[in-house]
């Protein structure tokens, strides 16, 4: 079982509003493909928002703390995240990968101390059937706080957790993490070794940073890694590139 993360800066353009990299997402799909056709079983996708969902969110002044209470400003946000996906399962299902989508926004909520809670038993029905399932980043009902952003990092997290995944990748921009001079570090297996290279600030944490995505997956009992996009291949048939999170 493999949760998958591909990084929102991976399949768009970030600096251009909605707009796709076609050819990193077709890349991405290849790979995803190319795994199955190896005999990869149990797998689910997830993908960050990139362009679309940050832009939006930006827009509207929603962040994973900040809510709204406007409807239009949740069905923009929900909508940008639907288009994307709607893309990524498009580029996997002209690849005969059974890809089916789950949209959090009808399917998870938080409490009112911001707790998420993700019902599985649809994605784990899926993952019987034989299909990948494919979530997202998006907006999803918060008690308290109207709506509030659930980051696909955050996702990654729970869903490891839930559907207790053997591996945890994230498909990044960058090989890995990276050390002072640029350099990949191959471990991690506590986060003060490294805290000095990432930030540890809370500010950091909450923006979906590396230092919040190295504590996230140390907190894991799954092996994670954090590559590039030309390592998901290699990944995906179980070797260890970039930089190994245990």
């Amino acid at each position: 079982m493999i949760v998958l993360k591909l990084g929102g800066s991976v399949v768009t353009e970030k600096d251009r509003p909605e707009t796709l990299d076609g050819e990193a997402l077709g890349r991405a799909a290849d790979a995803i493909a190319a795994a199955i056709d190896g005999g990869l079983e149990d797998l689910v996708v997830v993908h960050g928002g990139g362009s679309f969902g940050h832009h939006n969110a930006s827009e509207h002044g929603v962040s994973t703390t900040e809510g709204t209470r406007d409807a239009t400003a949740v069905l923009d946000i929900h909508g940008a995240m639907k288009t994307l996906n709607q893309f990524v399962l498009g580029r996997l299902l002209e690849r005969d990968v059974q890809a089916l989508p789950v949209h959090p926004f009808s399917a998870a909520a938080r409490d009112d101390e911001g707790e998420l809670d993700l019902p599985t038993r649809q994605i784990e029905t899926m993952l019987a059937e034989g299909f990948v399932p494919v979530l997202h980043g998006d907006v999803i009902a918060h008690a308290g706080a109207g709506a509030t952003v659930v980051s696909g990092d955050e996702l990654v997290a729970d869903l490891a957790r839930t559907l207790e995944a053997d591996r945890v990748g994230l498909c990044s921009t960058v090989p890995g993490v990276l050390d002072e001079e640029d350099a990949v570090i191959d471990r991690i297996d506590e986060f003060d070794a490294v805290a000095a290279v990432l930030g540890a600030s809370d500010a950091t944490d909450v923006t979906g940073g590396m230092a919040g995505k190295v504590r996230t997956l140390l907190a894991l009992e799954a092996e994670a890694a954090i590559f590039g996009l030309e390592a998901l291949e290699p990944f995906l048939e179980g070797e260890n590139p970039g930089t190994t999170i245990d």
